[in-house]
């Protein structure tokens, strides 16, 4: 059995978006969606309704949502220390494995990046004890992976100004934490050669959003693949990532 996973971040809740955020859920074809930026319930509930998603779950302020066909076997909310948002953990039966979902701090500075990574290792240490089953970690990491580059010419003047005042020389680690960890970058994995990037839409020129498996599984991704069709480069300032693993 084959799973269809999308990590999507909707921007600021999703209000008054919510049919052309539908139009690229619906589009994907997902068995399971995670969200970010999805602070608004009565939005998740509608994007729910209007995907045809009998299931959906999220906290009201926060950010990392979910949308389902089939009942989660589980899901539960959880803030490691030192997190800004709350990991989301959701369980599925079949096929059996679980998903992590998570939304790390934003921003383009050397000081952002040095709280991206004590939010990851504060992760990576609440899922340790799923290190020896198969599982998937995805969402918005809002860094960039080892030898991809930050162009801030193309970023907004606020900022540019905001990112001088907190280091502008960044040493990009979070993702290489990752790697070191043992986990494998699928969309990298599969299209070595390819930009990848999925923000912003209306500028795309940085890969923000990532699904990573264990190193030693990542055959089992078939496809890991930016969504740009449709709606999708007005629905969202994010595209979102769709993943088909066969757990």
């Amino acid at each position: 059995m084959k799973l269809r996973l999308l990590s999507y971040n909707i921007r600021y809740g999703g209000v008054g978006r919510e049919e052309s955020l539908a139009s690229v859920i619906r589009g994907a074809e997902p068995d399971l969606v995670l969200l970010q930026e999805a602070s608004r319930p009565d939005v998740v509930k509608r994007l729910a309704d209007r995907t045809g998603m009998a299931h959906c779950g999220s906290v009201a302020g926060g950010s990392v949502a979910y949308l389902s066909r089939v009942e989660l076997a589980g899901h539960e909310w959880r803030q490691p220390r030192g997190c800004s948002r709350s990991l989301l953990q959701a369980d599925l039966a079949a096929p059996p494995c679980s998903v992590f979902a998570l939304h790390l701090r934003a921003m383009h500075s050397n000081w952002s990046e040095r709280r991206r990574v004590r939010e990851l290792k504060a992760i990576l240490g609440d899922i340790a004890s799923h290190r020896d089953r198969f599982h998937l970690l995805t969402g918005d990491f809002n860094t960039l992976a080892p030898g991809e580059k930050l162009d801030r010419r193309r970023l907004p003047l606020r900022i540019r100004l905001i990112t001088s005042l907190l280091g502008s020389t960044v040493r990009w680690e979070t993702i290489q934490i990752m790697l070191d960890a043992g986990y494998a970058d699928a969309f990298r994995a599969l299209h070595p050669n390819d930009s990848g990037v999925t923000f912003p839409t209306w500028d795309p020129h940085l890969r923000l959003d990532y699904l990573f498996v264990p190193a030693g599984t990542v055959s089992r991704v078939e496809r890991c693949e930016v969504v740009r069709g449709g709606e999708a480069a007005t629905a969202s300032d994010h595209f979102p990532l769709l993943t088909v693993v066969a757990p």
